[in-house]
């Protein structure tokens, strides 16, 4: 907008009594949001409570009632139901644990924060000053929660349709990307569902230690079966390092299994060629049986004839030998 069309928009603000109670600096901005995401709400303070974060009314005993906690609980539940209804809609052969699985990725953090971030939401936050100077309006913790609080404000004000149509619209469109992107791929579902499956136990998530300031936090996680560690991994929040522990793990179970497998092949061929020579020389020996029994056998008469000629080849190397000597 340009600054004449800001002016006179603050203008329109301050006759509309829908903003009597927000004040102007902040009206402008409510009302530039409620464009953003296309809902017009009767009420705005809905609105603004729901883009209030904790830390803004941190110490204010009597406005700790006035941040967005609340209103992300119901948004949780409401986006919960639409995600459910919508699938249970879109994918009729699907079973419910396909189903969960893709619901859970849905309405994942980061599947929201993503979402969030796409609709410029962390610029709309009331934040403390040490929650903005520490990069609290794109922290995918607090963007992600302030989603889910718009759409239990949307709810609250506009109802169920209105809700739906919003998720519908900024949540649920790129469904397809989202499932297929291995970004978000829930892996620490996917590990449990391996190991469940193969050795009935649990993978046990443990962090292993926590590294820097408060706003800038690093986490250590690893993640055991049966009591060996099979992966590590790192993130921003306890929650993204047991993602990336998960994903260690299953990389680890299938270098293993591939490893296992090639043992197995190795171990087949060996026995072929162990078999394989010992067949040769079975071989062999079947070959020469074989010979011996096509000798063909001599007639009497040719038995005769044989020896006749073995007994005058006999005389004459006899002679012969006495010629020499005489020589």
């Amino acid at each position: 907008m340009t600054p004449i069309q800001k002016f006179i928009s603050s203008l329109r603000l301050k006759k509309d009594t829908r903003w009597k109670d927000i004040p102007n600096d902040r009206r402008s901005l409510l009302h530039e949001f409620e464009r953003e995401i296309g809902v017009r709400f009767k009420n705005p303070d809905l609105l603004n409570q729901s883009l209030m974060h904790r830390s803004y009314v941190h110490g204010k005993s009597a406005d700790r009632g006035l941040s967005n906690e609340r209103m992300e609980f119901l948004g949780d539940s409401v986006l919960g139901l639409v995600v459910n209804e919508y699938l249970y809609n879109r994918y009729p052969d699907r079973d419910e644990g396909d189903l969960t699985k893709i619901k859970s990725l849905v309405v994942s953090r980061q599947v929201l924060a993503k979402k969030a971030e796409e609709m410029g939401l962390g610029k709309y936050l009331l934040l403390s000053a040490g929650e903005v100077e520490s990069g609290g309006r794109k922290r995918s913790s607090i963007i992600a929660d302030a989603m889910e609080a718009v759409i239990g404000a949307i709810y609250l004000d506009r109802g169920i349709e209105a809700a739906r149509e919003f998720i519908r619209r900024e949540i649920l469109v790129g469904l397809h990307e989202i499932t297929r992107s291995e970004e978000h791929t829930n892996y620490k579902s996917l590990l449990q569902e391996l190991v469940q499956g193969s050795r009935k136990v649990h993978p046990v998530y443990r962090v292993q230690s926590e590294r820097g300031p408060d706003h800038d936090k690093q986490f250590i996680v690893d993640v055991s079966i049966s009591g060996k560690m099979y992966g590590r991994g790192t993130g921003k929040s306890k929650k993204e390092a047991e993602q990336s522990a998960a994903k260690a793990a299953l990389e680890n179970l299938a270098e293993r299994d591939s490893a296992a497998r090639g043992a197995q092949r190795a171990g087949r061929d060996a026995g072929r060629e162990r078999d394989g020579g010992r067949d040769g020389g079975r071989e062999r020996e079947r070959e020469r049986a074989r010979g011996k029994e096509r000798e063909p056998e001599l007639e009497p008469a040719q038995e005769g004839q044989r020896a006749h000629r073995e007994g005058h080849r006999g005389r004459h190397r006899e002679r012969h030998g006495r010629v020499r000597q005489t020589g």
